[in-house]
């Protein structure tokens, strides 16, 4: 049997709201950590947008566009919104 890989744990935090209100409620500062499944109280949208970046940082991946390998940076897909969320892989325990 295949040992499994150990996933790191991402915290998933709003930086910026660019346009209007968010229609969730999410608001700068707002914060939640990502282990095997979707954060309770993320919305649905967000989550689907920043899932593939999320899931590649809690492999040990790194986007070399971002300054810091542990961050990347996801738009929430509501153009009316413009909520941007900061993925940051958390140091293993």
């Amino acid at each position: 049997m295949k040992e499994r890989v150990p996933l790191y744990d991402v915290s998933i935090k709003v930086v910026d709201v660019c346009k209007n209100r968010c229609n969730n409620g999410h608001k700068v500062g707002d914060e939640w950590i990502m282990r095997y499944d979707a954060p309770e109280h993320l919305c649905a949208g967000a989550f689907h947008a920043i899932f593939p970046m999320a899931w590649m940082l809690q492999l040990g991946a790194s986007f070399p566009l971002e300054e810091d390998p542990d961050v990347a940076h996801v738009s929430c897909p509501d153009h009316n919104v413009q909520v941007i969320y900061e993925i940051r892989r958390l140091p293993q325990k």
